[in-house]
């Protein structure tokens, strides 16, 4: 059973972890800046602004949270994601099907308003990753709905998938962008909107009421992680035992005391019995 990467202590948080991410992204002010240079276009005021927004459409369904959630005065809407290898490989992150799926669930929420599907908001779903998550080169990837037939032809449902490869080295893209890229990846500030948002981290890791509730959703995801842990070691025991492994074996197999072997194949024996 491998140990997790230890997580990072509070003051070590920077933009780029999902935590300080969502709380810096709180401030309509700053986070409409930073989605006006992701888009390299103005938006209208940002009228909401919703962090670790949860969608569960039913009690027993798999819940969706977004990373920043925004909708402007012109009624369209922003997904606004974070996106870190933490060690798994770029296709673990399973991005062109998450995107879909938060789109999905972007809809789903407005329909379940009430509203009808002809006053679906525009709705834009932008991932900036610490990395190249098409593994092409390319500085951005833009997917919008277009005619396979007719490439000229635009399905124009209003919705677009934008991923930022943050890890871009060439010089053909915006200087607001570059310099964006270039503080995500190095934390190194250059030009208005990057020391704005470097001030607003530096201005998080002293506020106290944000490090108590790193330190809850640490403890939390320990939890869990601790949970999933038993459980899957559970599983793993109990298919050894029902190979007929000796407990000996197991333990010496697994890693794990004699005492929660034993407790386990007594536990298989009674259930036999019932």
């Amino acid at each position: 059973m491998s140990e997790s990467k230890k997580a990072k202590n509070y003051d070590e948080l920077v933009y780029s972890d999902d935590f300080m991410f969502g709380k810096v992204m709180e401030d309509p002010g700053l986070c409409r800046e930073v989605i006006e240079c992701l888009l390299q276009h103005p938006i209208g005021e940002l009228t909401t602004v919703q962090t670790q927004r949860e969608f569960q459409f039913t009690s027993d369904g798999k819940p969706i949270r977004l990373d920043v959630y925004n909708k402007d005065n012109d009624n369209v809407v922003y997904d606004t994601e974070m996106e870190n290898l933490n060690h798994k490989s770029v296709e673990s992150h399973e991005l062109p099907r998450r995107s879909r799926f938060y789109q999905s669930s972007i809809d789903i929420d407005f329909i379940d308003k009430g509203e009808s599907y002809k006053n679906l908001p525009d709705s834009n779903v932008l991932f900036i990753c610490t990395f190249d998550p098409f593994g092409r080169g390319r500085s951005i990837y833009t997917f919008k709905e277009l005619c396979k037939e007719s490439s000229e032809i635009e399905l124009k449902d209003g919705t677009a998938k934008v991923f930022y490869n943050c890890t871009y080295q060439g010089d053909d893209i915006p200087e607001s962008i570059r310099e964006f890229y270039d503080y995500v990846i190095t934390g190194k500030t250059k030009g208005k909107l990057t020391q704005m948002i470097n001030e607003a981290v530096e201005k998080g890791r002293k506020n106290e009421i944000w490090r108590t509730q790193y330190m809850k959703e640490l403890v939390l995801l320990q939890d869990a992680r601790e949970e999933g842990r038993e459980e899957k070691e559970f599983e793993i025991i109990t298919n050894m035992l029902q190979s007929g492994m000796d407990i000996k074996d197991i333990v010496n197999a697994c890693k794990v005391p004699f005492e929660r072997v034993k407790e386990i194949s007594d536990g298989l024996k009674m259930l036999e019995k019932v």
